[in-house]
């Protein structure tokens, strides 16, 4: 698994570097199609063969999160069309976790801690907030991706705290793109800020499955 971690480590810097130096640069374009098959790559080598279902809905993720990052390069930049494939592709990144940590709702907060559940509630009327003035007939399709990267975040909780934090991580960058598309509110170096929070978010998330998916392995050995 060294390989893919470094491989993985190695393409984020360089993507991270790339963004602050030129963003939308052919070295930001390029490292960014690298990035989620170097994350999956990490989490293949990372747990057991045959593939539990939790590991391949997360590998269907994975694959839906690189297909977010790559169709929008055949659209305009800017252009609504762009914007709406990634947002498509991202929607259904979200729900393939959905489906992947809904055993697990048990285990999470849904069931041990409620009243956390007022805090992902916040977070979802925030974003509504954000984007209400900004994003036009887009609207509803944002609303539908906040709901579905809610749901996400809060089952993520039934796996473990590092995939809790990891859901939460990728929420800010879904959070700060919003800003950007929506608020016209842009932070210093915002794209690395994205980027970063993605990468970072979606590895805490594969950690933590194949953290659990050994475990399990363990179990039954």
């Amino acid at each position: 698994m060294r390989v893919p971690l470094v491989t993985l480590a190695v393409v984020t810097l360089v993507h991270l570097v790339a963004q602050a130096a030129a963003p939308g640069g052919v070295a930001a374009d390029l490292t960014q199609v690298l990035l989620m098959p170097a994350l999956a790559w990490v989490l293949i080598t990372s747990t057991h063969d045959p593939k539990s279902r939790l590991v391949r809905l997360v590998l269907v993720a994975l694959g839906l999160s690189w297909l977010g990052d790559t169709l929008p390069r055949f659209a305009d930049d800017g252009s609504d069309l762009g914007f709406g494939l990634m947002l498509g592709a991202f929607l259904l990144a979200q729900l393939a976790y959905v489906a992947a940590f809904l055993p697990f709702a048990s285990r999470s907060i849904l069931r041990t801690r409620r009243e956390l559940l007022a805090l992902y509630a916040v977070a979802f009327i925030l974003l509504i907030a954000v984007t209400a003035g900004g994003a036009g007939s887009l609207l509803p399709a944002v609303g539908v991706y906040g709901l579905a990267i809610i749901a996400m975040a809060v089952l993520a909780t039934g796996i473990d705290r590092v995939a809790a934090i990891g859901a939460i991580v990728f929420l800010v960058s879904d959070a700060l793109i919003a800003l950007r598309a929506f608020a016209d509110l842009e932070l210093p170096l915002h794209s690395v800020a994205v980027m970063l929070t993605y990468v970072v978010g979606q590895t805490l998330l594969v950690v933590a499955v194949a953290h659990h998916d050994r475990a399990v392995a363990a179990q039954q050995a």
